[in-house]
Parts: structure tokens; C-alpha cells; sequence
């Protein structure tokens, strides 16, 4: 794994999300003050739930000029927008209705689409946003996410990245679909192509039922084709992991 990686170990859940919302707000602050506008994948799952239930509170909400927020997001659920299971259902119930983000900067993955469909559909839009109308995205101001935030499944997943399928192989698409058997379901995901081209990737982990899966990403061989969260290494930019005490238990190399 990358030694380069900073790792904070917060010591609870509650810390982590504050900690969370302040690495959310600076990368906004500064990337709106930068270039103008704020490029943000977001990811779906419990840990970040809470954490954009967190931003949408006043206290971090009023620090972001959300009329330079584009929100995209990590991967997505191939179902309908307003299903459930839906990262983008979520996410607006816990933050996009919260916060005075114009609608034309809400840029979801059609789940409802067939799924190859709804890939190519998303890499175009990504394409059109980063200026880059073909080849591997430029690491330059305006020209890659300003931030990416990722989850880590206790089976070593992150977005829709899952052991022993090909996307966390791809080298040339942006966005993929796949069917995960594991889930009985098909995804559509950002692929390592432009998750390593960010300026910064987050990690949150929270929980002891991560703590074994943690210590193997983190500290033991790289097999990204078992542990595909190791994939995440951004070639032009930082990779932050933000876990709790709970998540680190086990962990050999740790700072608090």
C-alpha cells in the first residue's frame, strides 16, 4: 500500500464525521477559491450517510458556496432514482435538499438506464465537465476531481470496485458497469482511470467489523484483485484514510 497515504485515527464515529465535514469544507474553500467551482465524487453507505446529515447542519453548510458545488457520485445501484437503494436517494434525503445546490450541478448516474448505457452516459458527462473529450484525464485545476470520498466494504470494495471482477483493471474507461454477483445486482462505477487522477481521494472507515479487512488493505500484500481498495493511489494528488479507533484496532502504522 502506499506509504505516502496519511492516516487519522479519530477516537469515535462522531469525531470522524466532524472530521469528515472539515476535510469537505476545506477542499471546497479552497478549490472554489482556486478555480471557481468545487468537483466532488460522493460515496454511498452508513459512514457517509452521516456525514453529509453533518454537512447539511448550519455550522459547515454556511462555510460552502454551494452554487460552485457539482456533485457526482462514486458509483450507483442500478435501480430507479427514487429507490431505497439508491446513493443518490440517500444522499439528497440526507443532504442535496438541505442545501441551496442549484439542480443543473447535481450530476447523478441514471441507475433506472441499462447499465452499459447509463456507464458511457456518465463518462460523457464527466468528459463534458473536465474539459477532456477523449484520453486519460489531466491533472490540472478544473481538469479532475477536486476531492473523492470512498467507503471500504469489510470484503475490501470500494465504490463499485468488487474482488475479482474487472473494472479495478480498467485502464482507459472512466466509468464501467458490471454486474456483482455477491449482491445480485448491477453497478456502475467510476473506475481507478479517474479515481486516481484526483486531487485528493478520502477514505471513511468506521467500526470494529472493519478492522481485520483494514489492516489487510493498509498493511498487507497488494492483490487489488482481491483487495481492490488498494487500487486507490492518486498518481498527481493526495489519499487520505479517516477512521475511527474501532476500524484501526489493528493497525501496526497509525497516528491519532
Amino acid at each position: 500500500m502506499d506509504t505516502q497515504a496519511a492516516i487519522d485515527v479519530l477516537p469515535s464515529s462522531d469525531a470522524l464525521m466532524h472530521a469528515a465535514a472539515e476535510r469537505f469544507v476545506s477542499c471546497a474553500v479552497t478549490a472554489i477559491g482556486n478555480h471557481g467551482r468545487f468537483v466532488v465524487a460522493l460515496a454511498g453507505g452508513s459512514t457517509p450517510k452521516k456525514l453529509y446529515a453533518g454537512l447539511a447542519n448550519a455550522a459547515h453548510a454556511q462555510r460552502i458556496d454551494w452554487g460552485h458545488v457539482h456533485v457526482f457520485w462514486g458509483d450507483e445501484r442500478c435501480v430507479p432514482a427514487d429507490d431505497p437503494q439508491s446513493n443518490y436517494h440517500m444522499t439528497r434525503e440526507a443532504l442535496l435538499d438541505h442545501v441551496p445546490l442549484p439542480a443543473a450541478n447535481i450530476h447523478r448516474i441514471h441507475g433506472e438506464d441499462p447499465p452499459a448505457a447509463a456507464a458511457s452516459a456518465y463518462e460523457r458527462e464527466l468528459r463534458s465537465i473536465f474539459a477532456t473529450p477523449a484520453g486519460a484525464p489531466r491533472p490540472v485545476a478544473g481538469g479532475r476531481f477536486d476531492l473523492i470520498l470512498l467507503g471500504m466494504g469489510d470484503n475490501g470494495h470500494t465504490a463499485s470496485l468488487f474482488p475479482g471482477l474487472t473494472a479495478v483493471h480498467e485502464t482507459q474507461r472512466w466509468v464501467a458497469a458490471e454486474y456483482v454477483g455477491e449482491v445480485s445486482m448491477w453497478r456502475v462505477t467510476l473506475t481507478p482511470v479517474v479515481i486516481n487522477a484526483a486531487a485528493e481521494v478520502v477514505f471513511l472507515v468506521s467500526g470494529s467489523d472493519k478492522a481485520a479487512m483494514l489492516q489487510r488493505v493498509l498493511e498487507g500484500p497488494y492483490q487489488p484483485g482481491t483487495l481492490p481498495a488498494q487500487v486507490v493511489a492518486p498518481s498527481d494528488g493526495q489519499l487520505r484514510w479517516l477512521v475511527d479507533t474501532a476500524a484501526a484496532a489493528r493497525l501496526k502504522r497509525r497516528r491519532e
